[in-house]
């Protein structure tokens, strides 16, 4: 007795697209989670989000009432400046020039690249890059309305930048690359130690440009706080999107036939054992 085709086809999509054909790399790889699972991921995105706009506003109207956070402004450049010396300047401009710009891009384009060359699926690369796109635009869009100016030029250490500083483009770019890839992984590995390590080298290399920024004198200390906020509210929506299009409940009428294509994807040895019962009946 020969195997459904389904079975074969582990990757069809609700609309029958097989994964032979031009599209099938765009469709999203089902994850199982129970009801609560979802549910519980969901809220805590909204959690994250609107602590997020509550930091970003926070540090949004502090720029614009000359109160608040922004009183901690020059306090905390004053006291970097006050700390430099040539070897960590070293270590910041790596930072900056690595993860600016011109570096960021590169990084991001090298591992959008690798990605979506070993990937079964195109939906995580995508979403790291519409995150990333998303904070962009909302940086360029955002600057030029608020009109930050930045620290004295006679603080900047690579040179005059006469652009306006609210919010600050490398923390939001860094913190969504990063923070939205260790989501990326770490739901798809489902390994405690591994989430673990994800976050604490996401939110690590988050805190090390932030502290760039502040020492070379290109940002405010709101600048820097509200790019944080605004980069939580990007990953929350990222979460929320990717957990709606990607999942289904347990007790699904789908699953069982689901399940049944990852059998004969990750264990044929098995799939093929009960095929040779069935057919023996």
């Amino acid at each position: 007795m020969a195997a459904p085709s389904h079975v074969e086809h582990p990757s069809r999509s609700a609309a029958g697209v097989r994964p032979g054909g031009r599209r099938s790399r765009l469709l999203v790889e089902p994850r199982t989670l129970d009801e609560g699972q979802s549910r519980r991921r969901s809220r805590r995105a909204v959690v994250l989000a609107v602590i997020g706009l509550i930091v970003f506003f926070a540090a949004l109207i502090g720029v614009l009432t000359h109160t608040g956070l922004q009183t901690f402004d020059r306090p905390i450049e004053s006291w970097f400046d006050a700390r430099r010396e040539p070897d960590r300047t070293g270590v910041m401009v790596v930072l900056a020039l690595l993860f600016g710009p011109v570096g960021m891009p590169i990084v991001v384009a090298i591992t959008l690249v690798v990605w979506i060359v070993l990937a079964r699926h195109l939906w995580r690369p995508l979403l790291l890059l519409a995150g990333m796109v998303t904070g962009v635009l909302l940086a360029q869009v955002l600057a030029p309305i608020i009109r930050h100016p930045r620290p004295p030029i006679a603080d900047m250490l690579l040179g005059p930048d006469h652009t306006f500083s609210f919010p600050s483009g490398h923390v939001l770019g860094m913190s969504d690359f990063f923070l939205i890839t260790a989501y990326l992984l770490a739901t798809r590995v489902r390994r405690r130690w591994f989430t673990v390590a994800a976050v604490v080298v996401a939110v690590g290399l988050v805190v090390a440009q932030v502290v760039s920024r502040l020492y070379l004198g290109y940002h405010w200390f709101t600048d820097v706080t509200g790019s944080i906020g605004l980069s939580m509210a990007i990953v929350a929506v990222v979460v929320i999107v990717d957990t709606r299009h990607t999942t289904r409940r347990q007790g699904d009428p789908e699953r069982p036939r689901e399940q049944a294509a990852f059998v004969a994807r990750d264990h044929p040895s098995a799939h093929a054992d009960s095929t040779e019962r069935g057919g023996t009946r």
